[in-house]
């Protein structure tokens, strides 16, 4: 069906515009989506934009034919297209070429081109996008509004022709670029370049599958790489990248990581074809003929290629192969450890699909489940877990399609804790099953034992709640990558809701702690100064004990002296005595008066005793007379008052000792 549209679409495409080239006519038919009117129009220039009814008078392809427009899909069957005879013309002849004229609800209007402007000014850049029919006047109205400057003080720059009028229509190139000066202030800034051009550009690979004998016509962005459209290619022809053998690549085409614009291919249409390598299994050696034969799965639901056309046997293809074929177990069976059958598992894969592969958590399921869900909010991870049995035929497409693509390795690594574990043996698969049911509940191993051995291998996404762990995702082996990324990215998005909950949630509660923390911590402190202020307050309390102790201790013992003193003083002598009597007036620091008589036979002792029973001791205070000035004190005690002069009477003072 598809190839009898196809040739009724060049046909009439050819019968339209008078292209004879094949390639060229189906080039635009790709390039409009089979758009039969869209592609004419895009060739032949149109007054109004759209082909005429047949109630029209004229037509832009003839002065009296009759035209209409009609699409032309894919998936329309070729008896409707052959029913569609094209009506003769009208009386009147007509030069011009001739196109069919098609039932009247086809008519399409003819969209208008759009023109990309990419304008700069100063430090800032504005994508302006526009009708062609626009005019230089509506781009300065959009500029006014985007970067403040009135249009009266715009100059643009880069028109091919020099400055333009605002009543100017656009007729640049898309993509061209101009640049914005305000007042007299120029701004130099270089165009776009060649490559940065090229990059815009989009690419038609015309490939002709050579086993089939199909043709696709697809388009590519610059930017993509020739792995990528080998990966394509693959998804469409289920030829893997590895077994595929193409011609029409360039020389320079040596890196599959090139992209398209360096490659160094036809723009805008280049033609290529793929086919399948012939099979080695004939050229093989005996140790060789083990080699394992990786399949691509295909999720349209279509049949696999009989491989026996390419020479491979089919219980090659799906490992299933004799006795001396049979691989390695990728974990051993009743392993007391679980980390040591996880490094083996590990080191199988390796072995097996290679090193890219996701990296598996070497260790309990226990302990990838605390990795993954009781560290902090923001480090929490899901926990992916990858149920392998060698038993499935989906097995090696599974491991060497999808666990092992960069894309899914990468997003695995950076999102998840990735965690393995081997089913085919059914010890392993009990102590599975146990695991579970320990750690996600009786649910989870239910479910795992609803699935039969040809669904495997399975993916668990299981993400950790506050109170428990629920399964988000069970995603099955017949899956494709892209699915596989889109399930994954889904499963992503409701961590990440849950995260940023989760997130909230323990920010709240550190920020309770440490106000709580905070307080408690004023508190000690608190705590702290009052004790170290009642200690202070304590010790000077006893040292104020102490020292008044101290002082009296000395005032009693200075009042014992002095009552000592007081009683070993001799008696004051009367005036009327035959002896020699002194009278000595004593005046103290504070202003009052000692009178004594002592006898002139007295000795000075006997005088500072006397003035230290009245609380003034010799070595505190010194004895001085008014004139002329003399310290007693410093005088011989054993002299005599007659000897000291200090007789018949003598007034003194006392005197502070510095």
């Amino acid at each position: 069906i598809k190839s009898n549209i196809d040739r009724y679409g060049r046909e009439r495409t050819k019968a339209c515009t008078g292209i004879d080239n094949i390639a060229e006519a189906i080039a635009l038919l790709e390039l409009n989506n089979w758009d039969l009117v869209a592609a004419i129009n895009g060739v032949i220039p149109q007054e109004n934009g759209i082909l005429q009814s047949e109630g029209s008078q004229t037509s832009p392809f003839g002065e009296n034919s009759q035209a209409a427009a009609a699409a032309t899909a894919p998936t329309a069957p070729p008896s409707s297209a052959a029913s569609s005879s094209p009506p003769s013309s009208s009386s009147s002849s007509s030069s011009s070429a001739f196109c069919p004229v098609l039932p009247s609800r086809h008519i399409v209007e003819r969209q208008p081109r759009m023109l990309n402007f990419h304008i700069e000014y100063r430090t800032r850049s504005v994508e302006v996008v526009l009708e062609e029919a626009s005019t230089v006047g509506e781009i300065k109205q959009i500029l006014e509004t985007e970067l403040h400057v009135p249009v009266s003080k715009m100059q643009l720059k880069g028109w091919k022709s020099g400055d333009v009028s605002d009543s100017v229509n656009f007729s640049v190139p898309k993509n061209d670029n101009f640049f914005l000066e305000r007042c007299i202030k120029y701004i130099k800034i270089s165009k776009m370049s060649v490559q940065q051009e090229s990059l815009n550009q989009n690419y038609l690979l015309i490939i002709s599958h050579r086993e089939a004998q199909r043709e696709y016509s697809l388009n590519f962005p610059a930017t993509r790489t020739i792995q990528e459209v080998k990966r394509n290619i693959s998804d469409l022809t289920n030829i893997p990248v590895r077994h595929q053998q193409w011609d029409g690549w360039p020389a320079s085409a040596s890196d599959d990581s090139m992209t398209l614009s360096s490659s160094g291919i036809s723009y805008p249409c280049h033609h290529l074809t793929v086919c399948r390598r012939s099979s080695p299994a004939a050229t093989l050696e005996p140790s060789e003929e083990c080699t394992d034969v990786h399949m691509v799965s295909d999720s349209e639901g279509d049949d696999f290629e009989d491989a026996s056309e390419f020479g491979v046997d089919e219980s090659e293809i799906f490992g299933m192969g004799s006795s001396s074929c049979r691989k390695s177990p990728m974990m051993p069976e009743n392993s007391e450890n679980e980390g040591d059958a996880l490094l083996h598992f590990t080191g199988e894969f390796s072995s097996r699909y290679g090193d890219c592969h996701p990296v598996f958590f070497i260790g309990s399921l226990e302990a990838a489940s605390q990795e993954a869900f009781f560290g902090k909010a923001r480090d929490r991870k899901l926990l992916a877990i990858y149920l392998h049995n060698d038993d499935s035929v989906l097995s090696n497409v599974f491991c060497s399609q999808m666990m092992c693509a960069e894309s899914i390795v990468s997003y695995l690594s950076q999102n998840f804790i990735t965690w393995a574990w081997d089913v085919t043996k059914e010890a392993n698969k009990a102590r599975l099953l146990t695991m579970c049911t320990r750690h996600f509940g009786s649910v989870v191993a239910q479910t795992i034992r609803t699935y039969k051995t040809d669904q495997f291998p399975l993916l668990l996404i299981v993400m950790g709640k506050r109170t428990s762990n629920e399964v988000l995702n069970v995603i099955q082996g017949n899956t494709t990558v892209d699915e596989l990324m889109m399930r994954l990215m889904g499963a992503m998005e409701i961590f990440t809701s849950q995260q940023q909950e989760d997130i909230r949630d323990e920010d709240e509660r550190e920020a309770r702690e440490m106000v709580k923390r905070e307080q408690d911590e004023a508190y000690r402190l608190s705590l702290e100064a009052d004790r170290k202020k009642r200690e202070a307050q304590e010790r000077e309390e006893a040292e104020q004990v102490r020292q008044e102790r101290i002082r009296k201790e000395q005032e009693e013992e200075r009042e014992a002296i002095r009552l000592s003193l007081e009683q070993a003083l001799p008696p004051e002598p009367k005036e009327e005595e035959g002896e020699p009597v002194s009278k000595l007036r004593i005046r103290t620091p504070s202003g009052e008066f000692l009178e004594r008589r002592f006898l002139g036979s007295c000795k000075l002792q006997v005088l500072f005793d006397f003035v230290a029973s009245k609380g003034y001791p010799s070595d505190e205070f010194k004895l001085l007379t008014t004139f002329p000035r003399r310290n007693i004190t410093q005088l011989d005690p054993a002299w005599t008052l007659l000897e000291a002069k200090l007789f018949p009477q003598e007034t003194l003072f006392l005197e502070a000792k510095e």
